[in-house]
């Protein structure tokens, strides 16, 4: 990957960040948008397969799409339902992930068990956190996003410049 590759994406993503972290409401719509979106050109594309008489599966195929379109109708239409449903997604991830963590801090042969089960337990109420109270952990998980991106994008910039500056020494 070039230098100029490496700097255009880092200052996407740099740009994404600081947008997300200062309109975290805002981004929030568009991503419910999105998955409504999603959702509802993926039913489509499952209705129009289910026509292909030679496809297998064809049912199942309308039944998918019929009810990807349904739900992708239904998130557009109520997009505060959409946002509840991402949270509470993310929360039931972080709870999976934090038992998960915590059951490998059991193991007593696992290396940096203490790291596993602090990632356990923070995990664990992060994700309790976010099921019980879904919409007003949304702009908090927004924000935490935005400033990741932000780093992130620093990182790539920085890495541009460096892969900038070995290219140029070499030749």
């Amino acid at each position: 990957m070039s230098w100029q590759v490496s700097l255009f994406a880092g200052l996407i993503t740099l740009v994404l960040g600081i947008v997300v972290t200062l309109h975290p409401g805002g981004s929030l719509n568009v991503v419910a948008v999105l998955a409504g979106i999603l959702l509802l050109v993926a039913g489509l594309f499952h209705l129009v397969g289910a026509l292909d008489h030679d496809a297998p599966s064809r049912a199942w195929s309308a039944v998918v799409g019929l009810a990807f379109v349904v739900l992708g109708i239904v998130l557009l239409r109520h997009l505060h339902l959409t946002l509840a449903l991402i949270a509470l997604l993310i929360g039931i991830v972080w709870i999976i992930q934090g038992v998960a963590s915590l059951l490998a801090a059991t193991d007593t042969s696992r290396p940096a068990r203490a790291w596993s089960a602090i990632f356990g337990v923070v995990s664990l109420a992060a994700g309790i956190v976010v099921v019980a109270v879904p919409e007003g952990s949304l702009n908090t998980l927004a924000v935490l996003l935005g400033i990741w991106f932000i780093v992130i994008g620093a990182m790539q910039l920085i890495g541009a410049f460096y892969l900038r500056h070995v290219l140029a020494a070499g030749s």
